[in-house]
């Protein structure tokens, strides 16, 4: 779910956590790492139950016809029932690996914040694409769950009450939502009829690796803070500390630190992330900025024999 880019703006966003809280605990920020990373997963099942929490919600409606608008609306189409059966959510309201991962978590978000589901069960009750869904004569799995990939990018993923809410739970979260939305959405579109439970959850991170990967980021990154500021400020000799964005400066020691620490890494990988994350969450020239400093970095580096690069890279 989390690729390398992802892992490096976690680490990233730990850097500046421990930048704004002025503190020095290389621990603190090592669970801050680890527990940033792992709320991806908890985002992802939330998200997956929001989609069961929908279907409950829609079965109960019908059931009792408790809302007038659903009623009328539901006694209008051929089978009311059909968007309560649909082949990919029966899927996901009987996938008892999920529904486990839920439990053991408890994850109960959406049972203790009904209303969130109710938003938007009322605005699909009221939509043309669901009108055309219910009419239509024909029933297949593929229909079902293209309809459900719809109902998410839709209506879903760019709810604002939805944002808000998982904007407010977690500070790092509205970084991590459409990362999370774009998997699911994959996810979803790849399921089949004899998709296995475990199919629902993939893995967070790709191997074991991905996690030594951050963990030593981070941590040579910090150790050697001082060294890097140095390697920076040799570069810029006319730019004053105060005037260069907080994020450049962690976005280059973090750069240098692969230069240097991480020989399996090319450094074209490394300037072209490092680039693509400044372009997102720095300033505007951030990464014409930045591409200059770390140019030199990597000529004097080769030069000097400082910078030895091996193996294919680790992407």
């Amino acid at each position: 779910m989390l690729t390398r880019r992802h892992i490096r703006v976690k680490v990233m966003q730990s850097i500046y956590a421990l930048t704004q809280a002025q503190e020095d605990s290389l621990d603190k920020q090592l669970k801050f790492l680890n527990v940033s990373i792992a709320n991806v997963y908890v985002l992802y099942l939330l998200l997956l139950g929001f989609l069961i929490e929908l279907q409950q919600l829609a079965k109960k409606y019908v059931s009792h016809d408790s809302k007038k608008y659903v009623a009328d609306a539901e006694n209008s189409f051929p089978n009311k029932e059909k968007f309560v059966n649909n082949g990919l959510l029966l899927q996901l309201v009987g996938n008892e690996a999920v529904k486990a991962e839920l439990s053991k978590r408890k994850l109960n978000n959406w049972y203790l914040n009904e209303d969130y589901v109710k938003i938007i069960h009322k605005e699909l009750m009221e939509s043309e694409r669901y009108r055309d869904y219910m009419n239509a004569k024909s029933n297949s799995y593929p229909e079902d769950r293209e309809f459900v990939v719809e109902v998410f990018k839709e209506n879903i993923a760019p709810n604002e009450k939805i944002y808000e809410y998982f904007e407010d739970d977690k500070l790092t979260w509205a970084d991590d939502i459409p990362i999370v939305n774009t998997f699911l959405v994959k996810r979803l579109k790849k399921a089949k009829p004899d998709s296995p439970d475990r199919f629902f959850l993939p893995r967070l991170l790709k191997d074991d690796q991905d996690m030594v990967f951050a963990k030593d980021l981070l941590t040579k990154t910090l150790l050697h803070n001082a060294k890097w500021e140095k390697e920076i400020q040799g570069k810029t000799p006319n730019w004053d500390k105060d005037r260069i964005a907080e994020i450049d400066h962690i976005l280059l020691k973090m750069a240098i630190c692969e230069f240097i620490h991480f020989p399996s890494i090319p450094e074209k990988v490394t300037i072209n992330e490092y680039l693509e994350i400044a372009k997102e969450y720095s300033t505007p020239k951030s990464s014409i900025f930045i591409n200059g400093i770390l140019d030199k970095l990597v000529k004097e580096y080769k030069s000097s024999g400082k910078m030895q690069k091996v193996g294919r890279g680790l992407l």
